[in-house]
């Protein structure tokens, strides 16, 4: 059945949802015995083989990929040369993989009841993969029933042993949800191992939220990644084919739930590696407001050196991220108490940049030559040139700005 063919077959439900409480998970059904796995045939023609515990069971899907296997803009084999640029680098950053092998990265998505916190919202697809030899291997750990949570775990931790995981918004949501669920059952399976913790949501926000009006993983994956899905299962539909397959045991909905979510994990890949090579200036393509932007991570970082190498290179001209590049230069400049060159800096910026950006120049500007080089009168100039470019835009800064002037024209 094609999965447009499964959402009109579930548009009923959908609008019952609509009209009723959030629904719970029924109770948990009785054990099935290990010859009487609904749908097994079916189960073992899409890859997915039952995983037993003495009373219980879950299911265990993987599949393999070639590393020269292209997912978007790169193979997976272009991973490998991510982590390796990493441990040739001396940069310190939150997404750096030095001192680690490629095999040492998990990638990890998960699919659950719902979007709310708490022991309410149940985990019913652990997804994962990592590079093994010169192949990805990708494991999808399935909850078959409700109740059924211990070996949906123990087959999940005996899988994971690495040393850094790597999610899209997993900090806030995924590892949260499965601690919590952990917590129920924490008596019959091993604890949770410490991982280290990539989260490529906060990175993708801070590169390209100027450029893209959301920076849902699908929207990155076609606007960056250069990758687009076709008939995939829209992720709020996940929940709902989930109940409809507890309650009548037909895998067919949840093999697109298992597909959509293999995409999440593979693209996690490819936007690593993008992102590596972004910050490491491999990236042959990369924008000038993209360099801008990791050259203010690095700023926030501490990573001067890396900043001011990022600024000084996107500073030639007068175009606008030049002039930006030149902004963030002088603040530097300042900094160190270069004040000479924090000035010659400042009055480009105050020449060619954006209004707002000329306003905080000239105040930069009023700043040094009142208290570094004691030119008061240049000091008033600049006052005056930023009270005339901000025409009050803002009553606070106005205010500052008039403020400011009077109390320079009484020093003279």
């Amino acid at each position: 059945m094609s999965i447009k063919n499964k959402i009109n077959r579930l548009k009923s439900h959908l609008s019952i949802e609509k009209d009723k409480p959030k629904t719970e998970i029924p109770v948990a059904l009785p054990a099935v015995r290990r010859d009487e796995i609904p749908f097994m045939d079916s189960w073992q023609q899409f890859g997915v083989t039952p995983y037993y515990t003495d009373h219980d069971y879950c299911l265990v899907r993987e599949v393999k990929y070639p590393l020269e296997t292209k997912h978007g803009k790169y193979c997976f084999g272009d991973y490998l040369h991510a982590v390796a640029a990493w441990n040739s680098s001396s940069l310190n950053h939150p997404l750096s993989a030095k001192g680690h092998e490629p095999e040492d990265l998990f990638f990890f998505d998960t699919e659950t009841t719902g979007l709310g916190g708490g022991t309410g919202n149940t985990i019913f697809l652990l997804g994962h993969a990592s590079i093994t030899g010169k192949e990805v291997v990708l494991k999808q750990h399935i909850l078959p029933q409700p109740g059924s949570e211990v070996p949906l775990y123990m087959s999940f931790l005996e899988s994971v042993d690495y040393a850094k995981m790597v999610t899209y918004n997993g900090k806030a949501f995924d590892w949260p949800q499965v601690k919590t669920r952990h917590t129920l059952i924490r008596e019959h399976v091993p604890k949770l191992p410490p991982f280290g913790h990539f989260d490529l949501y906060h990175a993708a926000r801070r590169i390209w939220k100027h450029r893209l009006e959301s920076v849902k993983l699908s929207i990155v994956e076609k606007e960056i990644l250069a990758f687009e899905r076709i008939d995939d299962v829209p992720g709020f539909l996940a929940p709902m084919i989930y109940f409809d397959f507890v309650e009548r045991k037909d895998p067919e909905g949840m093999k697109g739930i298992l597909e959509h979510n293999e995409m999440d994990i593979l693209s996690l890949i490819t936007l690593y590696t993008h992102l590596s090579f972004q910050l490491l200036g491999i990236d042959q393509t990369q924008t000038e407001r993209e360099s801008f932007e990791v050259g203010r991570w690095f700023s926030y970082l501490g990573e001067t050196k890396a900043a001011e190498q990022v600024f000084t290179k996107l500073s030639a001209g007068n175009e606008a991220e030049a002039v930006k590049a030149k902004h963030a230069l002088a603040f530097q400049a300042k900094k160190n108490k270069n004040w000479q060159a924090a000035v010659k800096l400042w009055l480009e910026v105050e020449s060619y940049g954006e209004p707002l950006v000329q306003v905080e120049a000239c105040i930069e500007l009023a700043k040094l030559f009142e208290h570094r080089f004691k030119n008061v009168d240049k000091a008033i100039l600049y006052t005056e040139k930023a009270l005339n470019i901000h025409e009050g835009q803002t009553v606070r800064l106005q205010d500052e700005l008039i403020k400011r002037l009077s109390r320079l024209k009484r020093k003279k």
